[in-house]
């Protein structure tokens, strides 16, 4: 594989970059969104069965409630 000079890489770099489709704001928007909902509803089910699990590992402890 032949090395390619410094000038040659930034030159197929910046070709590449105009290949590029970026997204748009209202498209950034909607999936920052998305993704907050996503940690939310997880933050929540991780909460939910950490409280599940602990209530039965104390039951079965013999811990009580």
């Amino acid at each position: 594989m032949a090395k390619t000079s410094p000038i040659d890489y930034i030159r197929q770099v910046r070709s590449e970059m105009k290949k590029v489709s970026w997204p748009s704001r209202k498209e950034t928007t909607v999936s920052t969104i998305a993704v907050f909902i996503m940690v939310v509803l997880a933050a929540l089910f991780l909460y939910a069965s950490d409280q599940v699990i602990s209530f039965v590992i104390r039951l079965i402890m013999g811990f009580g409630l």
